[in-house]
């Protein structure tokens, strides 16, 4: 099996922000219609937009033969959430795919004829969004906490999000989300679950990918 392959956008690169939303679905419109700040809009538009031409370009298809199929372990398919994935020509696209937008920008990852039973999760945040008080006790286990004060303060904040990213994209992977307690789940050594360390990005983020 190959592994994933990962690309990182700046959303505000992405063309055609503006005007292919339509092409997203019913679902993806109607979320992004519910957003009250246009900011936040368009960085939602964007996002999908740039996971629409990446799984397009794996596939080497054209954008127009894809139609989005999100599907969320609790609510099924047709979601503006969940599992994104696409249609090719009616079917199911042969391709795995997760995505993760944090302070402008969108990280991808997929693997193109993957086996069936094969899940991916990839995270992407911001070393401060982890820094708020109290957030060790909600979101770190005790492993976890020991292992943060082993290492100097001021690598502290970075390694909070470093942790975080770790959750989120396992979280993604198994399909649990938050509804699993993430101070319940050590992220320090799990198979199959790694910090994305390949690429270059911009300062001030962290990303994590988990694959099984």
């Amino acid at each position: 099996m190959d592994s994933p392959v990962l690309e990182l956008r700046k959303l505000s690169d992405v063309p055609g922000t503006s005007g292919q939303i339509q092409p997203l679905g019913l679902p993806a419109f109607e979320r992004a219609n519910s957003l009250a700040k246009p900011e936040d809009r368009d960085d939602f538009v964007a996002g999908r937009i740039a996971l629409w031409h990446f799984a397009a370009a794996l596939l080497e298809v054209d954008p127009a033969r894809l139609v989005p199929d999100y599907r969320c372990p609790r609510c099924g398919p047709g979601q503006d959430h969940g599992r994104p994935g696409f249609l090719l020509d009616g079917g199911p696209a042969p391709l795995v795919l997760s995505a993760s937008r944090a302070s402008g920008w969108v990280l991808l990852a997929g693997v193109v004829h993957a086996p069936e039973e094969l899940r991916l999760g990839v995270d992407l945040e911001s070393t401060g969004k982890a820094t708020f008080e109290g957030f060790d006790d909600v979101a770190l286990t005790a492993t976890e906490k020991r292992f943060l004060s082993s290492i100097p303060d001021q690598e502290r904040d970075s390694q909070r999000a470093r942790l975080w990213a770790r959750k989120e994209a396992w979280l993604k992977m198994t399909g649990e989300g938050l509804r699993r307690n993430p101070a319940e789940l050590d992220v320090l050594d799990l198979p199959g679950l790694r910090d994305v360390t390949e690429r270059a990005l911009p300062d001030g983020l962290v990303a994590a990918l988990a694959l099984g």
